[in-house]
């Protein structure tokens, strides 16, 4: 079992980047699940943040992100992230970020950053109902209390990889759903919607305040997309992969203190599916929104006979 203190430096590590021109940086560690081949997308966002930020003057924060997968990354090489001074204004500043490797553009976003302003009008989005995310079982406890009572043998496999395969934050969900640990065909269905609480292993000093916001882009792409595979029994993806993914910052956010992401999808056709979020802070402030519209494809298999 890794320690907390081993998450905290795979997290940190992730999303550290070395300069090695102007407006040029690259990330040396990248990262992804054992069950996966690819570089995970919640990487690429949080390194993107990471890569703009260093480009612009402290007082202003990230509000909003927009980021397109291109291609699948290679975590056996290193990234090259490339920033394009878009804009620079009193209030509002703009930067274009490539993820290249090998000469190709892996990731593309474009970034956009502000000054705080006081609020004239305000309103938000209600906060559901959750349960405290104490009295819930980590990821690693949730995991080893199903394989001892797993008996399909695929899903013995993928169980015993993903508790190989630390998540370098603590996930805390707030109901058992089949997509959280099986990927094979289940005769269960469920609406698509999910709330899951997140925060950073460590807490984070004023030295690094700067991650907050790429930690939170990092841990938003995590499973987002399984959400829309709840209503439908029966079904087994054959490809799933990110397509793009937006975001918008609208309070100055901790990574180190729970967050309630709240996940729905409303909408799924055409090979494509789009799923919405909402990350709350624990006193119910919505503090930034998510939409990620992804691929996916797979079959119908047909429910096995009970006679």
């Amino acid at each position: 079992m890794s320690s907390a203190k081993d998450k905290a430096s795979i997290l940190l590590g992730t999303l550290d980047l070395e300069e090695i021109d102007v407006d040029i940086f690259r990330g040396n560690t990248l990262w992804c699940p054992t069950v996966s081949q690819r570089i995970f997308g919640g990487q690429a966002i949080g390194q993107a943040l990471v890569a703009a930020s260093k480009t612009v003057d402290e007082q202003f924060s990230p509000h909003s992100l927009h980021l397109y997968f291109l291609r699948a990354g290679d975590p056996s090489i290193p990234l090259i992230y490339k920033v394009e001074r878009t804009r620079d204004g009193h209030s509002y500043c703009s930067r274009n970020v490539h993820a290249i490797q090998q000469g190709l553009t892996i990731y593309s976003s474009q970034i956009s950053f502000c000054k705080f302003e006081e609020t004239v009008i305000e309103h938000q989005a209600n906060m559901p109902n959750a349960p405290d995310p104490e009295t819930l079982p980590t990821n690693e406890e949730r995991l080893r209390r199903r394989l001892e009572h797993e008996t399909d043998d695929n899903n013995r496999l993928l169980i015993k990889k993903s508790l190989a395969s630390p998540i370098p934050i603590d996930i805390r969900r707030c109901k058992q759903q089949r997509v959280d640990i099986i990927q094979y065909p289940s005769h269960q269905s469920d609406p698509p919607y999910r709330l899951v609480w997140f925060k950073g292993i460590d807490k984070i000093g004023p030295e690094l305040k700067n991650l907050h916001s790429p930690i939170v882009g990092y841990a938003s792409d995590y499973s987002i997309l399984d959400t829309a595979m709840l209503p439908h029994a029966n079904f087994r993806y054959t490809m799933i992969t990110s397509l793009d993914h937006s975001m918008w910052f609208h309070l100055p956010v901790r990574a180190d203190e729970w967050l309630l992401y709240e996940m729905q999808s409303p909408k799924a056709n055409n090979g494509r599916v789009l799923v919405l979020g909402k990350f709350f802070t624990r006193d119910g402030q919505l503090a930034v929104s998510i939409a990620q519209e992804g691929l996916m494809r797979g079959v119908m298999n047909e429910p096995s006979s009970r006679l």
